[in-house]
């Protein structure tokens, strides 16, 4: 029949005013929803250029704090740290992961002085220190699971003691959430997060990220024997069930668009805070688009973000999450 006979089915209604959308529009961005992650390195100097994903840098713990400043002006209320150590102190076990004078504590303290009411997120995983390019400490070949549980026991405690809120282990280690969160506890720290990368897969759009950190697998296993399957699902259900039960404040999938289904999946299962990171390739392919002229960078940025909210997101990482606070106010 048509639609002239009933006239209440017309959705288009909603749809005629901007005021109208704006009213009706079921989920909505904010700068409060995003994290900004940011690169900082040893090395004195300017900041350096990230080739493969232009506007990011590597900074100096100086110039972070001020790039840390503009992000939270702008209404970013975290930032997520990821180093570049010097060549000369990476080692097969990752060791200089937990030295309490290196670079990441010194960084976190810096922050934490400048801005103490932002939220200092940190990673917890050896690959940026591993002369091997991976995650947990290589025996024989392979990653020894429960070895690498001891490294980041003691990554996790020096970064909360130099004043991280919230620590990250992103290395798909069974069990190290629960480690992790005992150790915390049992140094005092027990108003300090735990953000598991839950869901995280063995996914091709990590490249830039590791051009930033000089953290490409270099040698021992392939990182598919840690890192989930892209072509799994349910198997993602039962890692987040597993890190909840282990302690995890948050969980997160990882990458971002490629896996909407999952992070659908893990909020609705589970109705726990649940993060998303739009990694290094996701952003470098709206650079490269949006230089060539191919798409308007960002009413697609705005929209792929707004996607992630959709889908269930409380917050996502993203490297345009300073760019975006900026843009909409």
């Amino acid at each position: 029949m048509s639609g002239h006979s009933y006239p209440h089915r017309r959705q288009r209604r909603l749809r005629t005013r901007p005021a109208v959308r704006d009213l009706v529009r079921e989920h909505h961005l904010s700068a409060k929803d995003l994290i900004q992650p940011l690169f900082v390195k040893e090395q004195p100097g300017p900041d350096e250029p990230i080739p493969s994903m232009p506007g990011q840098f590597r900074h100096g713990v100086d110039s972070l704090v001020a790039r840390a400043t503009r992000a939270w002006e702008a209404g970013v209320p975290a930032v997520a740290l990821f180093p570049r150590v010097r060549d000369e102190i990476k080692t097969e076990d990752g060791q200089a992961a937990w030295d309490p004078s290196g670079l990441v504590p010194r960084a976190v303290s810096a922050l934490k002085t400048a801005l103490p009411d932002l939220l200092v997120i940190t990673d917890v995983a050896l690959d940026p220190y591993s002369s091997l390019g991976q995650d947990g400490v290589v025996v024989d070949g392979d990653i020894h699971n429960d070895r690498t549980i001891e490294a980041l026991v003691q990554q996790a405690v020096c970064q909360a003691e130099a004043g991280a809120d919230v620590v990250a282990p992103s290395d798909m280690m069974d069990g190290r959430v629960g480690a992790i969160r005992e150790a915390l506890d049992d140094a005092g720290h027990t108003d300090t997060l735990i953000l598991a990368y839950s869901a995280k897969y063995a996914s091709a759009f990590y490249g830039p990220f590791r051009d930033a950190l000089d953290s490409a697998p270099r040698g021992g296993t392939d990182k598919r024997t840690y890192q989930m399957d892209p072509g799994n699902g349910d198997e993602a259900l039962h890692e987040v069930e597993m890190d909840l039960a282990e302690g995890a404040d948050w969980v997160m999938v990882k990458p971002g668009m490629p896996y909407l289904d999952v992070l659908w999946r893990v909020r609705e299962t589970f109705g726990r805070p649940t993060f998303v990171y739009q990694v290094s390739g996701e952003y470098a392919m709206f650079k490269a688009a949006a230089q060539q002229g191919w798409i308007d960078e960002r009413v697609c940025v705005l929209e792929g973000l707004l996607g992630f909210k959709r889908a269930g997101a409380n917050g996502v990482l993203t490297y345009y999450a300073t760019d975006v606070a900026e843009w909409i106010g």
